[in-house]
């Protein structure tokens, strides 16, 4: 076998399309200098002639990389140095799907701002929320599970597909008393409910969604509201379903209609349940995995797309629990 030092380097040169180079390239050559860090082949570019030096198959990766930024370009999709290094793991990951096929997929545009996934798993997400009636998103703090899911909630209202939206939380305290806490119930209540609606404001025009709330097109609403219903013509997401206890999690699911679509969300590793109890999200993962059009998407790390120090925390975070033999375990006893 030849070593990869001894095969020779060499060079290739190829054209893009000229109205692509400066979104690709990015403001100040922005997009160019990430490219020179994730690429072990050398870039230059001139006019919209690019030339790759290296081996050949350093050579061969930097081609497709900027061939599938391009391809997002081309789509309308924005390219920046986030996008760069994504489209270079999608690749180095070995993947089946186009990297400019994720990260072109417009789920929902409001004010020139569009809502799109920013990794396979996050496209493969909204997917399984397409195709399949319960969808489980399981992941860490910051991978999107419920902002893509509401998107989707809100696309499909859009669309006529449903006439409802229903979003809930288990109100769980996270080391407060809500005894504790100022003011009437729904004050209590109301913080745990606000990243729902921050969320919605994000999606839909702020006017609007008071008077969809006071028709009942919208509700934002505690998990212990759900019981005794049923759910027709819906789209329902469970956020923070880790907090929920395995009774609360059936009782959720079983309030499914005709028409509708659940969509359960949280992260298993941060459960605030008290008294050890188990978790509703833990419990569904081992219970419900072989029940058709139900489906469980995960996401890891790779997929948080706040600030690049969140996806370093989280992996920290689980090799510390690791080390301890204590992965997953409910946050509340530990702070016991």
């Amino acid at each position: 076998m030849i070593s990869e030092a001894a095969v020779p380097a060499t060079s290739e040169s190829f054209e893009l399309d000229p109205a692509v180079m400066f979104p690709l390239l990015g403001s100040a050559d922005e997009n160019l200098r990430a490219l020179e860090q994730v690429l072990s082949a050398d870039v230059h570019v001139r006019g919209n002639v690019v030339t790759l030096d290296g081996v050949p198959s350093d050579i061969a990766v930097g081609k497709r990389v900027l061939t599938e930024l391009a391809g997002v370009v081309a789509a309308g999709g924005p390219v920046t140095p986030d996008a760069v290094r994504r489209t270079v793991a999608m690749l180095h990951g070995g993947v089946s799907e186009s990297p400019a096929e994720v990260l072109s997929l417009d789920i929902l545009s409001r004010r020139g701002k569009t809502i799109r996934p920013k990794t396979l798993n996050q496209k493969r997400y909204v997917d399984a929320i397409d195709a399949n009636t319960i969808v489980f998103g399981v992941g860490p703090a910051g991978t999107g599970k419920t902002y893509l899911a509401m998107a989707k909630a809100v696309q499909a209202l859009q669309a006529k597909q449903i006439s409802r939206i229903i979003l809930t939380r288990p109100a769980v305290e996270a080391g407060e008393r809500l005894g504790f806490l100022p003011g009437t119930l729904h004050d209590k209540i109301d913080p745990y409910l606000r990243p729902l609606h921050d969320a919605l404001h994000d999606m839909m025009d702020v006017e609007a969604i008071p008077k969809l709330m006071q028709a009942g097109i919208i509700e934002v609403a505690p998990l212990a509201y759900m019981r005794g219903r049923t759910l027709n013509d819906a789209f329902i997401i469970l956020d923070e379903a880790q907090n929920t206890t395995a009774e609360q999690m059936k009782m959720f699911l079983t309030r499914l209609g005709f028409n509708s679509k659940i969509v359960v969300t949280g992260d298993i590793t941060q459960v605030d349940l008290s008294g050890g109890s188990t978790s509703g999200l833990r419990a569904a993962t081992e219970i419900l995995t072989d029940i058709d059009d139900i489906h469980f998407a995960r996401l890891d790390s790779s997929d948080v797309v706040r600030h690049r120090l969140v996806s370093s925390i989280v992996d920290a975070y689980d090799r510390h629990d690791a080390a301890r033999g204590n992965a997953g375990p409910n946050r509340a006893a530990r702070r016991r």
